[in-house]
């Protein structure tokens, strides 16, 4: 009886382990088969926001691939890394797009991408990544509301310095029904990036593609 049980023991325990082996097979091998799909997803989430920023009949490089990779700045909102997409038509400048982040949101850090044309004006800005309130700070996605092309074509010019606020604070910019610190956060980090776009103008464009760090 002793043995028969001990040979039980021993029958589960292959089992399991043999269970666990496959198991794990299966879950490697679906990632291995999954992964540049999931790659090529990715990418296409990317140049569509890009795009939506930069019409693609804009320029004639590779965006996503002609990149600068940019050091942690206090202007950027970024603690590590951040990249910035690229933009020419025949070699010459077009425009920038940066990964910027207003780190004081209402529920926290907005990822953005702001897009600057080469002579300092926005060429677009979009939410990429957010916690605000669903119905109130959420209005700040383009599917949800059109605030965010209130920064079409400004510059640190247009408007003034005074300007740059939210109508609460004495700006020109609207806030949301009901959220004034979400729309105050962004309005802040856009004119951060294009500040930091005027301080860094002459190395943005200084480098072809590849992931030169500065």
């Amino acid at each position: 009886m002793i043995a028969a049980s001990n040979r039980q023991i021993l029958l589960s325990g292959a089992f399991l382990s043999l269970f666990a082996v496959v198991g794990t097979t299966l879950v490697a091998l679906t990632e291995f088969t999954t992964a540049e799909t999931i790659v090529e997803n990715e990418r296409q989430v990317l140049l569509r926001n890009l795009h939506a920023l930069l019409p693609p009949e804009r320029f004639d490089n590779d965006i996503a691939s002609d990149i600068l990779e940019l050091s942690a700045s206090p202007l950027l909102g970024t603690e590590e890394i951040s990249t910035a997409y690229r933009a020419r038509l025949a070699g010459e400048p077009v425009a920038a797009i940066f990964s910027s982040i207003a780190p004081n949101g209402y529920s926290g850090r907005i990822h953005l991408l702001v897009g600057l044309y080469v002579d300092g004006s926005v060429a677009g800005v979009r939410v990429i990544k957010h916690a605000e309130t669903p119905g109130l700070g959420d209005a700040i996605e383009i599917r949800k509301s059109p605030w965010i092309t209130v920064f079409d074509g400004k510059s640190l010019d247009n408007p003034d310095a005074d300007g740059w606020r939210v109508k609460r604070d004495g700006g020109e910019f609207d806030q949301l029904t009901g959220a004034t610190i979400t729309p105050r956060a962004i309005v802040a980090a856009v004119r951060n990036t294009l500040l930091y776009y005027q301080q860094n103008a002459d190395m943005i464009f200084e480098k072809r593609q590849g992931h030169d760090e500065q």
